[in-house]
């Protein structure tokens, strides 16, 4: 793609950053993957394609392609607005023909209108594959191209497919792995590039590589027509899935119907032709992540080796796997005194190393300088995830300990952690009239005279979380207690032997 000159006008406009979704979405759209598009759908174009899998001028068309922002990221006589990616560089700009308010409380709106890049997007890993539609196209053959396009890295089920419904069609093998958002298993983009990549030397001679930045759809049939979509545009002519989405897809679909692994010949076939009763089914996702969580082999008949060494760099067992101990609670529940003691028992066994991020601490170091609004605690919050996230990125224990009492913040830092390691949040649930009387600063008792504003349980809301792994109540379990409850989690997940 060339890039357009910078727009004199680009400085006055207003720009916003969008997440890893929207912006693979965005780059789908302006590499032509999604052509004829050329923008982001409008009211009439969005309920045309819900009614009718077509565009308002009768264009056929399957999959919703919208922008949702913030509302205070656009002024309402804006016109214009900038597209940057994460390091504040401008992508494209969307010239707003339409905008509709979604949800009821007005938070975000939806905009609409053509799209004009102004420059490709920087790739990271494996950019020399990164090719665009138009590009991959010109590289193909006349003759059919099988695809399949994946989330998760193949297994033997998927290569036996891929080897018998190529040698039929007599085709091209084209593996698309879908790095637009975090992948099933791996987690990581480039992990589930590897592990397609390792697939390649058990498929037939040939077989093409293109990681595609699409981002995962909210149902199977959605997801059926954006991978038809996307794999089309590609070059593909024939697309394998188990996944049926009752449209005229511009491509055809290959169903292969019901596999399994027959034991007794050694190899993947249509379960029709296995004796009955002798039939393996493939593991689940979670039958798989279990066996690597412990550090248990992956059976050779359901994954060639190459494949799951792969996976064991991505996700080792838990015992060598980075991890980050999150608890949350209000001041003066005695999050801190228990995230201390366990620091110091896990320094005591040497398994790994140990950081501490306590609340206190971060605030004099971290984000000196931060007030105690919505919009500081929560990038106060944001920081200690980051600095967690590279501790467990290298194996290490991260135990984090502020109060941080929104419910947003600590699902961010979940998904931040969750990308390289684990993630534990342990809820100290100690209740406000305890930790008042314990408040030895005398805190609760200056916010409860307006002497210190925003004081979360006073004056701030603090939300519980629903996802702890672990509530603790230190007015009525000892400080020892709490920690060997810890503890004891830690070891019945694996991570603590």
């Amino acid at each position: 793609m060339t890039a357009e000159p910078l727009p004199a006008e680009l400085a006055g406009w207003p720009a916003w950053t969008p997440s890893e979704a929207q912006l693979a979405e965005l780059e789908l759209l302006t590499s032509g993957a999604y052509a004829p598009l050329t923008g982001y759908l409008g009211s009439d174009d969005l309920a045309a394609v819900a009614a009718r899998g077509e565009l308002s001028d009768g264009t056929r068309w399957l999959v919703p392609v919208t922008l949702e922002v913030p509302a205070d990221a656009v002024k309402p006589d804006s016109d214009h607005l900038v597209l940057n990616d994460h390091e504040g560089s401008p992508l494209a700009v969307v010239e707003i023909s339409e905008r509709a308010p979604v949800g009821p409380d007005g938070r975000l709106v939806r905009l609409a209108g053509p799209v004009h890049a102004l420059r490709a997007p920087e790739h990271g890993p494996f950019r020399r594959l990164r090719q665009r539609p138009d590009q991959m196209r010109s590289a193909l053959d006349d003759g059919p191209v099988l695809a399949v396009a994946t989330r998760a890295p193949l297994n033997g089920k998927h290569i036996g497919q891929l080897r018998h419904f190529a040698s039929q069609l007599k085709a091209r093998v084209l593996l698309l792995p879908l790095v637009g958002d975090a992948p099933d298993v791996v987690r990581r983009p480039e992990a589930l590039v590897r592990s397609v990549m390792a697939a390649v030397r058990h498929l037939p001679p040939g077989t093409l590589v293109v990681p595609v930045p699409l981002a995962r759809r909210s149902d199977p049939v959605s997801e059926s027509r954006a991978r038809a979509v996307i794999a089309a545009a590609y070059g593909a002519t024939d697309l394998l899935t188990d996944v049926a989405s009752g449209d005229e897809l511009p491509i055809r679909v290959v169903a292969p119907g019901e596999w399994a692994y027959d034991p007794v010949n050694e190899v993947w076939r249509p379960l029709s032709l296995i004796q009955s009763g002798t039939e393996r089914e493939e593991l689940s996702s979670g039958e798989l992540t279990a066996l690597l969580d412990s550090g248990a082999p992956v059976p050779e008949w359901f994954m060639p080796p190459a494949v799951s060494a792969e996976l064991r760099k991505v996700r080792p067992p838990r015992s060598r796997r980075g991890l980050v101990v999150f608890f949350t609670g209000l001041s003066g529940s005695g999050k801190s005194t228990v995230a201390r003691d366990l620091r110091d028992v896990l320094a005591e066994r040497g398994d790994r190393t140990v950081s501490l991020l306590d609340g206190d601490l971060v605030r004099r170091l971290l984000s000196a300088g931060l007030t105690f609004s919505r919009a500081d605690r929560d990038l106060n919050i944001a920081r200690i995830g980051y600095v967690a996230t590279e501790v467990a990125r290298h194996g290490g224990i991260a135990i984090c300990a502020p109060i941080a009492p929104y419910a947003g913040a600590r699902a961010q830092v979940r998904q931040m952690v969750t990308e390289v390691g684990d993630f534990v949040l342990v809820h100290v649930a100690t209740p406000l009239s305890e930790c008042e009387a314990r408040d030895r600063k005398g805190l609760y008792a200056k916010a409860r005279v307006g002497l210190i504003d925003s004081f979360t349980g006073i004056s701030d809301p603090y939300e519980e979380p629903d996802d702890a792994d672990l509530v603790l109540d230190t007015s009525k379990v000892t400080r020892q207690e709490a920690v060997d409850a810890v503890l004891a989690l830690l070891t019945r997940g694996g991570w603590l032997s």
